[in-house]
């Protein structure tokens, strides 16, 4: 089914009507689709390289939209939400997270594991449900989200732009091990800011 699904994105990537449903598969990819926008991103700023801009942002905006779908499920929707977490293995976890948040070290926790999982390969979707369900404070929620996921998609969009098939090589073979880690390089170097900076009693 994976494969159907990734092959039939690759096709929409080709449609004359991409940037629809690329800002659909965005959407729906934030809160439970399997697959990731970047498989069309890539192809459609490589075969239309003066909209990468564009492409980027659709895929920026739609996927936060999305985010914020998958939080309110969390939020609202408790059962549809730990089912959800439950096919990913999480939903076990989810009362000691909540219990971490009071402190302030679990939440500056939470805050770079979202950086991660929008920035990564890792599930966006389980994090922004999970977000929802454990109550984190949704304004947060989206102004991570949208300096995550626009960084990723700034990043495929660019590179798409300027190395073509090249860059979709390198992203079969490697991508997911170095986006995994840039984005913990990236969550080190603010925790080592945040340390630096941190008032003392």
């Amino acid at each position: 089914m994976f494969n159907a699904l990734y092959k039939k994105c690759l096709n929409l990537a080709a449609h004359k009507s991409s940037k629809y449903y690329l800002a659909l598969v965005s959407f729906i990819e934030s809160s439970f689709f399997p697959i990731p926008p970047d498989v069309m991103v890539i192809p459609m700023v490589i075969s239309k390289k003066s909209h990468f801009i564009k492409i980027f942002l659709i895929a920026t905006v739609f996927s936060v939209l999305g985010g914020i779908l998958g939080y309110f499920i969390g939020a609202f929707f408790f059962d549809i939400g730990m089912q959800i977490m439950g096919i990913y293995g999480y939903e076990d976890k989810l009362i000691n997270l909540k219990n971490n948040l009071i402190n302030s070290e679990g939440f500056y926790a939470w805050l770079g594991i979202l950086f991660l999982a929008g920035f990564t390969p890792l599930p966006y979707k389980v994090f922004t449900i999970a977000s929802g369900l454990i109550g984190f404070n949704i304004l947060i929620f989206i102004l991570i989200s949208l300096i995550s996921r626009g960084l990723r998609f700034f990043v495929v969009s660019y590179l798409s732009y300027k190395f073509g098939d090249l860059f979709t090589q390198f992203m079969n073979k490697h991508g997911s091990k170095w986006f995994t880690i840039i984005g913990i390089l990236i969550v080190i170097a603010g925790i080592m800011i945040y340390l630096i900076f941190k008032p003392h009693a």
